[in-house]
């Protein structure tokens, strides 16, 4: 009410909630200091940390089947751990566990999936049923996340001894924190655990799904409720507008399709979420609190969504209704894919690309370098390389059974320049990596600059007495540029990922080793699509993203070699290393110590 005293009724109400809120909380779960945990022991349960000491524990106590659960929790939001991927793969075997357990995994997330396994299956019934489910399980976590937001916050741009702010400042500053992180739970429900990005337009697509599998089961009433509930979030999507106008008319004369609206919840959230963001944007112009706006309910991400329509749609009239997504545009790639283009050195051989090799900006070559620089080059690696290089000093990174050493170009040129290896045959590791990077820039008709990203001569040697009965991978099936999630069918293009990679190839050395073959598998990590045994001169070229997932069979026997090359079209993301080459390059030319054999010269134009 308006004069002195006239605030006291709304702060006796702020005041009586929070008594209740203590008086609760207290006996319930003692006292602070017991369940209110720092963010560093809170950032590791968010990481599920402690499943990585359980599955130990459980070792210790030979308990496979729950070490094998604890490890699977613990993989689902750390899926670039590859020494975890690897102990899951030894579970499955010693165990014979095919299927794992997720024990922190979110059922509405859970159901959602399974929903839509059934949806594409045809099965709707059950389709329905798990689709349902799943968003009685996503309002109910909004409203546990909604309230996990009226914590404690942290005053981001103010130590608390030096928060010299108002009372109606503080009380600003503080329910602003609370009301971002509210209006946040719409990402963080569609968000998988230990991920960054969400699922994109994940609420909406479960009114999408649901209202053409109504359609197929028969109801129509549903059907019309769940596409106006779409509507709500997307109301100019011309494919659900038609679907909807045609189960009104499947209606007409037995519902008046006006009496069916849209469903309560959806428009309460999205009312409130409306609200939340009009406060936000309030508050950030007038009280200097920043904050930018998400698109929550993107339609058209960065990547392509991860479910196919039924191909029975198409056999549907074509009046008849549509899945929203049969028509939605593809991502545009950052650039126009091509391949084919000329290997500019006549003595490369061309031997599969993309199509043969059954996937996509593929391509085989042979005879990129010759046998004798084949030996050479192997000579070089035996005199620099390092047991660990490269893998943070980890001598079996990916697994135990096998030693890994690297060295990069920059080593070579120094101990070149020190005499401690012919100075000509470490120049050639450069030269060949710089012939590489032009093949691959003109095969894939680039039309701006390939750069290096990082460049590694490696060998694998199989450890002897460790071959038996071994059934692991060299190097784990993995993309380059994201974080493989076989489980969601996704890869998420997020750190520790090194997302600015764009092209990779693989050099080999020799073939005088048993297994090691490089494979290509589908998303799911297991369905092979192409197998390429190595040898001398034998270059292996792909895209780096999630459409080339890869990795090595097990080399049982021997020693296989390679130049590893990754490369980025972001000159932000040069590898250093090789600019410092570069500039010791120069100087070698500058002394009058050319090139190696091979003519190249690096600064020549093409």
């Amino acid at each position: 009410g308006p004069g002195p005293g006239g605030d006291l009724r709304f702060f006796g109400s702020v005041l009586r909630r929070a008594e209740c809120v203590r008086r609760c909380e207290e006996p319930r779960l003692g006292a602070v200091s017991r369940h209110r945990a720092a963010e560093e022991v809170r950032a590791d349960f968010q990481r599920r940390v402690p499943y990585s000491y359980l599955q130990r524990a459980y070792i210790q106590l030979n308990k496979l089947e729950e070490a094998a659960n604890a490890a699977h929790t613990f993989f689902m939001a750390n899926p670039e751990h590859m020494e975890i991927q690897q102990d899951l793969e030894n579970y499955k075997t010693t165990s014979g566990k095919a299927s794992l357990i997720d024990q922190e995994a979110r059922q509405h997330m859970e159901d959602y999936s399974a929903g839509v396994r059934h949806y594409d299956r045809e099965e709707y019934e059950l389709a329905i049923e798990l689709l349902e489910r799943a968003l009685q399980g996503y309002y109910s976590e909004d409203e546990d996340c909604q309230l996990m937001c009226e914590g404690p916050q942290r005053f981001e741009e103010h130590e608390h001894l030096d928060y010299k702010a108002g009372l109606y400042e503080a009380i600003a500053d503080h329910y602003m924190q609370v009301l971002a992180c509210k209006h946040d739970c719409v990402r963080e429900l569609a968000t998988r655990s230990g991920r960054i990005s969400p699922i994109e337009n994940f609420l909406p697509l479960h009114y999408d799904y649901l209202q053409f599998a109504y359609y197929r089961v028969g109801d129509y009433v549903k059907a019309l409720e769940c596409a106006k509930s779409y509507l709500l979030f997307h109301p100019d999507d011309e494919d659900v507008l038609e679907n909807a106008g045609y189960y009104e008319g499947l209606l007409e004369g037995t519902v008046d399709p006006a009496t069916i609206k849209p469903r309560k919840e959806a428009r309460a959230l999205l009312r409130r979420h409306k609200l939340e963001s009009h406060l936000l944007r309030v508050a950030a112009a007038g009280l200097g609190f920043a904050y930018t706006e998400p698109n929550y309910w993107n339609r058209y991400g960065a990547r392509q969504d991860e479910h196919s329509v039924p191909s029975s749609i198409s056999s549907e009239p074509e009046d008849g209704p549509r899945l929203s997504l049969t028509k939605k545009p593809m991502p545009k790639p950052d650039r126009e894919l091509k391949e084919g283009g000329p290997l500019l050195y006549s003595d490369v051989k061309f031997v599969y690309n993309s199509q043969q090799l059954n996937g996509t900006q593929r391509v085989l070559l042979d005879n990129v370098i010759s046998e004798e620089q084949c030996r050479e080059l192997h000579r070089v690696a035996s005199g620099i390389m390092l047991a660990g290089d490269g893998y943070r000093g980890k001598t079996s990174p990916h697994t135990p059974n096998e030693r890994f050493e690297g060295a990069t170009v920059l080593k070579a040129l120094k101990y070149g320049y020190e005499g401690r290896v012919p100075l000509k045959s470490a120049r050639l590791f450069y030269d060949i990596s710089e012939k590489a990077r032009r093949i691959v820039q003109s095969y894939f008709q680039l039309n701006s600059t390939l750069y290096f990203s990082y460049t590694h001569l490696v060998c694998r040697t199989a450890l002897s007495g460790q071959q038996e009965r071994r059934n692991d991978l060299s190097h784990p099936i993995h993309a380059d540029n994201c974080l493989l999630d076989p489980e969601a069918n996704e890869c998420w293009k997020e750190p520790p990922a090194y997302t600015f990679r764009d092209y990779s190839a693989l050099l080999y050395m020799n073939a005088d080793f048993e297994g090691g073959e490089f494979i290509f598998t589908e998303m799911d990590a297991k369905t092979v699509t192409a197998s390429i045994k190595p040898k001398c001169g034998r270059m292996i070229s792909f895209s780096s993203g999630g459409e080339n997932p890869h990795g090595v069979k097990a080399v049982t026997k021997g020693q296989r070699c390679a130049v590893a090359l990754w490369f980025t079209l972001d000159p932000l993301y040069r590898e250093l290393e090789r600019i410092q080459a570069d500039e010791v390059i120069a100087m070698l030319d500058q002394e009058h110590l050319g090139p190696s054999e091979m003519n190249i010269n690096p600064k020549d134009e093409l």
